[in-house]
């Protein structure tokens, strides 16, 4: 995160701004208060009305958002990656977001409502409080606190999302092999679906149903990285990156650059000597 974590969570009451991109990066936690709105998300139509919640972790995805005159709702954005890092050692994170991303709307009793409203105020008010000591911590907490909420209201309609362990077991082996650096010499999705005994589809569904990003994704954004930081150690050349990486030839490794950096290592390494 560039910027301080106080710019970056937004409270708001403006519905039509949910798919900003300034929320790129943000999960967006948003509750009608009253009326009746809609958008699509994830090509999917879904509508809101008094007391139901949205989680939206992808909201570039969010389109066609309307509502009537009625309508009014109550949400915070905050990062992504801060939430991740909040969120508790269990299951139930991963299953929870596998069903969110399939269905983000969460209805709720009035008790419940009230309880939630009352973690976005909690939020809200201490947005602007920069000038506490453990600011992260503080805001950490609430958020937190916003999250277990949310895990309680889901929890209580979706008993049974997913009855088994396997899929959050193969989303995190997945992950573990990409920040184990693989992708530096693999970068097939077979070879990831071989390493945890399932089909490519399978680990292809599984990764694009939990994260909303492709498993291919992924795999090239690791290897890029890998690949910019020997092409910025000048102590290597091309063709021995190239070997390194596995790649078949040097033109292949051209290509690849080409397609997932926006120029050929040659190109790169030429306009970081003029920086």
């Amino acid at each position: 995160m560039g910027r301080n974590l106080h710019e970056l969570i937004v409270f708001s009451e403006e519905f039509g701004l949910v798919n900003s991109p300034a929320f790129y990066d943000c999960i967006v936690h948003l509750i009608c208060t009253a009326g009746v709105g809609s958008f699509c998300y994830n090509n999917r139509q879904f509508s809101l009305s008094e007391n139901d919640i949205a989680v939206i972790s992808r909201p570039r995805m969010v389109t066609d958002i309307c509502c009537d005159e009625n309508f009014r709702c109550e949400y915070i954005a905050a990062p992504d990656q801060f939430l991740h890092n909040l969120l508790p050692a269990n299951s139930y994170s991963i299953q929870g977001g596998i069903s969110l991303f399939e269905n983000p709307i969460i209805k709720v009793s009035d008790t419940d409502a009230v309880r939630f409203r009352t973690d976005l105020v909690n939020i809200r008010n201490r947005i602007e409080n920069i000038d506490h000591r453990f600011y992260n911590e503080l805001m950490g907490s609430l958020l937190q606190t916003m999250i277990y909420d949310l895990f309680d209201f889901h929890a209580k309609t979706n008993d049974n999302i997913l009855t088994t362990d396997r899929v959050g077991y193969i989303t995190r082996q997945f992950f573990t092999l990409i920040e184990g650096g693989r992708p530096k010499t693999h970068r097939e999705v077979s070879h990831y679906a071989e390493q945890l005994n399932v089909t490519s589809k399978y680990l292809s569904d599984t990764i694009k149903r939990v994260t909303g990003t492709s498993v291919s994704t992924y795999i090239n954004n690791a290897a890029t990285a890998i690949a910019l930081a020997y092409l910025k150690d000048n102590t290597m050349s091309i063709s021995q990156i190239a070997e390194e990486m596995r790649f078949s030839s040097i033109s292949y490794f051209s290509r690849y650059c080409v397609k997932h950096i926006g120029m050929s290592p040659m190109q790169f390494r030429t306009a970081g000597a003029r920086r």
